[in-house]
């Protein structure tokens, strides 16, 4: 995957277990932080019906659509209950200077 780093968020305004929305270049994405302080990022839209994930809840690692309930890991992208039966696609992070980087490939 070759580099586009892309700025996303400040790191202290995604609440450990919690997720946040960005866009880019008309792309939704969601960036979450973990219990274990680390962050990862994946597309915005639940595969299913293209909700945003945003408004989902997290629970360890595991992101719930608002929706229908679906649910992903958001660190490998598994769609891991129905009605999701379609990854989502993840993204690298890293954090410098208290941003939130993702790389977009």
């Amino acid at each position: 995957m070759a580099d586009n780093w892309v700025d996303a968020c400040a790191a202290d305004a995604v609440d450990e277990e919690d997720v946040m929305g960005f866009s880019h270049g008309g792309q939704n994405y969601a960036i979450y932080r973990s219990p274990e302080d680390k962050f990862y990022a994946t597309d915005g839209l639940c595969t299913h019906e293209q909700v945003e994930l945003a408004d989902g809840l997290v629970m360890g690692d595991i992101i719930e659509c608002p929706m229908h309930n679906g649910r992903f890991n958001y660190k490998t992208g598994e769609a891991k209950g129905a009605p999701v039966c379609v990854n989502l696609k993840t993204y690298p992070t890293k954090v410098e200077s208290g941003r939130v980087l993702i790389n977009l490939g």
